[in-house]
């Protein structure tokens, strides 16, 4: 193409993409999508224009060792592969790159490494762990994912809601109704119990009093009060770690509200000194955010008796100012990203908005990725509360299911294992749409085993597992690949051919989707192909050939599971 067409390969390479597999069977491999390499490609440029552009490079292209057919199609010309050495290169490539498949394609030659800050979870101490803030866990554990897999360094921060007000209640709270004790051996039930229990006296006048007093306290960094306080805080981290584990979580940094009390005052004297904090009557600190400097938008930052605000995330945006600011000077980013629902997208909009006015350029340089609201996710117990509460209704569950079906076998770690099929169900449930839509939580849907589902992603892998097991496949040195001629195995492989491609698209816009249909094809194909091409049976080089590609098939399905976060189970 790059003779003919007179154009440097590297300008080609992404407007050649694998063709996805469809059911009509015979199709091509790669396609060249000619509006893409056409000098006017402005959308003047008509149908049958193209379609007779694409006949005409057809035209001009010879077959060889490598293509074996090329054919025009509407604004496409398409190429297939010699097909041993499709077969060839491919499982080649995946065997070699191993868990980089994908990833060292060259697709991503051209994209920098950079450093990304991912903040995502964020619970708020004492407060319900409510399903906002699991699935900001989880799509945030997806995009760090992907980014260290893509070659960047990653830091990930857990901000805390773990100051304001309420830890005056709090305090009031855990003096009457507290136990040290419980405190250190269930800290988030407990402090949220205390929490409920104080604030059915929160509009009690003396209560209200001793809960500001409390905060006063807190704020003049009383030694006792701050102890308690730092008690709090700590065997709650402790208590995160330690369920976060259970996740596949992990962050390099537990930072919060806290953090920057002292620093959002700074924050507030920056703006005044810009120019840019205006008072109103009232007496609260505002931002003027809109462009004729007439107040049609504006950001409140400071309450009228001069304390930072507590909008939408329970903070205020002098807060989140001072944190992003700092994290600016402590990691020199080259992107930021917060991950929270779509309701606090006006915040992030507004503080985006302020850093620039503040001359913070590199506020161009933070995403908000925010998502849809989920309804209707009860435990047994009723609403959810706890993250724990979640996991351990998962693995309840997916045990049931497991003990009831027919084909389980006798597993070494049937708990743990129904943890793992069970997190698959509720990772791909929540990642199989837009992450900005709302959707319908339902467990009998996501833990069918059948269908578009994480049980049937984790059945596959087993049972291709299993095969391998079964057959062997250390021994396999120079397997002769070119005998994988069938319908259903060149379906696998010229799925497998697109697998960077779908990396590159999630990459680009950070949505999980493209991958989860990926992999749900991919477990489809290599159903089918189990099927018809049976390794047993067969003579020792064919079951050798199908061995090695059904070794790849597990290869790619469990890279890709991991990035979503997916522990693959070996057995079910």
């Amino acid at each position: 193409l790059s003779k003919v067409l007179d154009l440097p390969p590297e300008n080609l390479i992404k407007s050649i993409s694998a063709v996805p597999v469809s059911k009509k069977r015979h199709a091509a491999d790669f396609q060249l999508s000619i509006a893409s390499v056409t000098e006017d490609s402005s959308s003047n440029c008509l149908a049958q224009d193209l379609q007779l552009r694409a006949q005409k490079l057809a035209e001009r292209l010879k077959c060889d060792a490598v293509v074996s057919e090329i054919s025009a199609g509407p604004g496409t010309v398409n190429f297939t592969i010699n097909r041993e050495l499709l077969a060839k290169t491919v499982l080649q490539q995946v065997l070699k790159d191993g868990s980089e498949y994908g990833v060292k394609s060259e697709l991503f030659s051209t994209v920098p490494r950079q450093k990304a800050v991912i903040e995502f979870s964020s619970p708020n101490i004492a407060k319900k762990f409510h399903i906002g803030h699991l699935r900001s866990t989880i799509v945030g554990n997806f995009i760090a994912n992907l980014k260290v897999a893509l070659g960047h360094e990653v830091i990930r921060i857990n901000y805390l809601g773990d100051w304001g007000m309420q830890f005056g209640l709090l305090g009031v709270g855990f003096q009457r109704f507290g136990s040290k004790d419980k405190l250190k051996s269930s800290p988030l039930q407990h402090l949220f119990e205390v929490y409920v229990q104080i604030n059915k006296a929160a509009e009690d006048e003396n209560t209200k009093k001793l809960a500001k007093d409390f905060f006063r306290k807190l704020e003049e960094h009383d030694d006792q009060t701050l102890s308690l306080w730092k008690q709090f805080r700590d065997f709650s981290i402790e208590e995160y770690v330690r369920i976060y584990k259970r996740l596949g979580v992990h962050f390099d940094e537990y930072s919060g509200e806290s953090f920057y009390q002292e620093k959002s005052q700074e924050v507030l004297k920056m703006l005044e000194d810009k120019g840019l904090l205006q008072k109103t009557i009232k007496g609260t600190g505002i931002v003027d955010l809109s462009e004729k400097k007439d107040l049609s938008s504006f950001s409140t930052v400071m309450r009228s008796d001069g304390t930072s605000l507590y909008i939408t995330r329970q903070v205020s945006p002098s807060v989140d100012l001072a944190a992003a600011i700092d994290r600016m000077n402590k990691h020199s980013w080259d992107t930021m990203i917060y991950v929270t629902d779509k309701s606090q997208s006006n915040h992030f909009q507004h503080l985006f908005q302020i850093l620039k006015l503040m001359g913070y350029d590199w506020a161009e340089r933070c995403q908000h990725v925010s998502f849809g609201l989920v309804q209707g996710m009860k435990t047994r117990r009723g609403e959810v509360i706890f993250l724990e509460d979640v996991l351990n209704e998962i693995r309840s569950r997916m045990l049931q299911n497991m003990a009831s079906a027919k084909t389980t076998k006798e597993i070494e770690d049937p708990t743990e294992t129904a943890e793992k099929v069970g997190l698959a169900a509720l990772i791909i449930q929540d990642f199989r749409g837009l992450l900005s839509s709302d959707y319908q939580f339902s467990w009998d849907r996501a833990l069918q085993s059948r269908g578009d589902t994480g049980v049937f992603l984790q059945y596959t892998h087993a049972r291709l597992h299993s095969l391998e097991q079964m057959h062997g496949i250390e021994q396999l040195t120079d397997v002769n690949v070119a005998c994988l001629q069938e319908p259903e195995a060149i379906s696998v492989l010229q799925h497998l051919l697109r697998y960077d491609e779908v990396l590159y698209r999630s990459s680009q816009d950070l949505q999980p989707k493209h991958i989860v249909s990926y992999l749900l094809t991919l477990s489809h194909l290599a159903a089918a192909a189990h099927k018809t091409l049976p390794v047993k049976g067969s003579t020792p080089e064919l079951a050798q050939a199908r061995l090695r590609l059904f070794q790849a098939a597990r290869s790619v399905l469990a890279n890709g599971m991991k990035l979503l976060g997916i522990t693959p189970v070996t057995q079910m």
